[in-house]
């Protein structure tokens, strides 16, 4: 019998409730930068929460929320207002709103806990892949696999794979008041959803924020610079991480 009662209330605590709350999304891009947003759950459950955004959050990212969470669904801070949390993205998918045909975001975020993992405060921009739940523990992450095997996976999980598809493009330094301190015309030497390779003759620092420009593709998408490489025909690359949107890969495939 008391087998069975645990059954039952572990089963309430997993299923997701839908309720309109108010939360806050706090993502950091590295040590430097921030950006939150305020939008309204979805649904919700103590293990994770669902909820739409204006912009891209990848997979495996950590981000900071806070809810007025009702206490039967809190793990912790049964008194506090607010309900402070830490979780993992774990989906994102594009979506356009019907009544004002806007480009949105379903996030799905699985919660970690009441801090992130200590790797975290050395570099925000870790990825993260869940390792395992325990009972009515939170999730358990561990570091991503830089080059995972993702064949079994999903098309929706699965992470951006980049195609080797040159396209026409303009990429601008930016000082840290987002002014362009420089620019370039040039090309891709591969590109995806979240990412792209750049030819080009300028030398950001890593960590540094550029503009990404296509005419062709009307776009413009703050970026990240995550490397610089120099191949074997001599010619640099930069390797960019997309910031405040995906790049609309399904208008060149």
């Amino acid at each position: 019998m008391l087998t069975t009662e645990i059954s039952a209330e572990e089963n309430r605590r997993i299923q997701r409730i839908s309720i309109q709350l108010p939360i806050r999304i706090e993502v950091s891009v590295d040590k430097k930068m921030k950006w939150d947003e305020i939008t309204r759950i979805k649904d919700v459950s103590v293990f994770g929460t669902g909820f739409i955004l204006s912009r891209p959050v990848k997979r495996g990212r950590l981000v900071y929320l806070t809810i007025p969470m009702p206490r039967k669904l809190r793990n912790y801070d049964f008194a506090e207002s607010q309900y402070r949390i830490w979780g993992i993205v774990r989906r994102c998918i594009k979506i356009t709103e019907a009544i004002s045909n806007a480009e949105k975001y379903s996030i799905g975020v699985g919660f970690i806990g009441k801090k992130p993992p200590d790797s975290y405060w050395g570099n925000p921009a870790t990825i993260y892949d869940i390792s395992h739940r325990a009972g009515s523990e939170f999730w358990t992450l561990r570091e991503a696999d830089v080059r995972p095997d993702e064949r079994e996976l999903p098309q929706d999980v699965r992470r951006h794979t980049r195609l080797k598809l040159p396209t026409n493009i303009t990429v601008e330094m930016l000082d840290d008041d987002n002014n362009v301190i420089s620019s370039e015309h040039t090309v891709t030497e591969n590109i995806s959803y979240s990412g792209a390779a750049i030819y080009t003759t300028l030398s950001p620092p890593i960590g540094s924020f550029v503009r990404f420009k296509s005419e062709q593709y009307d776009v413009s998408i703050i970026s990240i610079v995550r490397g610089v490489r120099v191949g074997e025909d001599k010619i640099q690359r930069l390797h960019i991480e997309f910031i405040d949107r995906f790049f609309p890969l399904e208008g060149m495939v």
